[in-house]
């Protein structure tokens, strides 16, 4: 399902044209719920951060939502993923941050002190090298409302999901009727169950390790 289609759908559902910037919020509204409820490998992202010398801090990229696992690459260039800890642990363990060497965990430190808007980890003990951190995260992929193409995965795979999950936003905010706002949020939460065998389900195992998924016959 392209934006086009999204937003024909909802309006011919709803009998009810929209402006463009009130359709566009409900819809990315729907599309925060679905990636707030369901982990689907879509929404997850990597990339390499770069540790400071002599600083425990590190930012974390801008669309950073969640850690997914943090590695350190030394010179011998074998991978270790450091433990998530608190960041009260972290100050505990490793008191002194003049005290350096190869990171061992990470914590979640709180915003940027330069960027409000950015949150930053904090690395325990404190690098002593410009280790290579590989990053793998969850975010928030680009929004139906925005992508050039009027495309994204979720249109593609999950457009039912979707599509219940911007009429129920839609319909509130048209202030509908009760009882249609809850036929459509019931719609919603049965796709939303589809959706999650998918992202919580089968693409989190598969034949080999996990076998074929079996329904008790009765």
């Amino acid at each position: 399902m392209t934006y086009t289609e999204l937003v024909a759908a909802i309006q011919g559902f709803l009998e009810n044209t929209f402006d463009t910037v009130d359709v566009n919020t409900c819809i990315k509204q729907a599309e925060q719920r679905i990636y707030q409820t369901v982990n689907f490998a879509a929404s997850r992202k990597a990339t390499t951060l770069t540790a400071v010398i002599g600083s425990p801090y590190i930012t974390c990229p801008s669309d950073f939502l969640s850690a997914h696992s943090l590695a350190v690459v030394p010179a011998s260039g074998v991978y270790t993923y450091l433990l998530n800890k608190d960041p009260s642990f972290i100050r505990e363990t490793y008191p002194t941050v003049a005290a350096t060497g190869l990171p061992k965990v990470y914590g979640i430190y709180g915003v940027d002190q330069s960027d409000a808007k950015e949150l930053r980890f904090i690395l325990g003990p404190t690098p002593d090298l410009a280790y290579s951190l590989p990053l793998e995260y969850y975010h928030y992929p680009e929004s139906i409302t925005t992508a050039v193409s009027g495309r994204t995965w979720l249109g593609d795979n999950m457009d039912t999901v979707l599509l219940y999950g911007a009429l129920v936003e839609c319909y509130v905010f048209l202030k509908g009727e009760a009882d249609l706002i809850k036929l459509y949020d019931d719609k919603y939460k049965e796709a939303l169950l589809l959706a999650k065998r998918l992202g919580d389900g089968a693409e989190k195992q598969d034949q080999y390790r996990s076998g074929f998924q079996k329904t008790p016959v009765r």
